[in-house]
């Protein structure tokens, strides 16, 4: 894919960015250059390779994946100013 000065324009308008006229075709230029890395990465065989969480290797630490309240309620409402039945208790704000 090319850009022109056109598409240029109607980007830079999409992102509310003020380019004057004539840096138009350098901006276009620039868009192409980025545009020609991304179709270098687009060629790389990455099938079955795992994404990197570091530069240095390292597992994750994995958990299983469930719902749970955290068993933490007495502790999160231990420093309220106020709470009833398990919740927190704020003053009323609508009326």
């Amino acid at each position: 894919m090319s850009i022109d000065t056109t598409i240029a324009a109607r980007v830079a308008k999409l992102a509310r960015i003020k380019v004057e006229d004539e840096a138009l075709p350098a901006l276009a230029n620039e868009f192409n250059t980025i545009l020609g890395f991304i179709e270098q990465l687009n060629e790389v065989d990455v099938e079955g390779i795992e994404p990197m969480t570091s530069v240095t290797p390292m597992q994750l630490r994995r958990r299983e994946d469930v719902v749970t309240d955290g068993n933490q309620q007495d502790k999160v409402l231990f420093n309220a100013p106020d709470a009833r039945e398990g919740f927190f208790a704020v003053p009323k704000v609508v009326e």
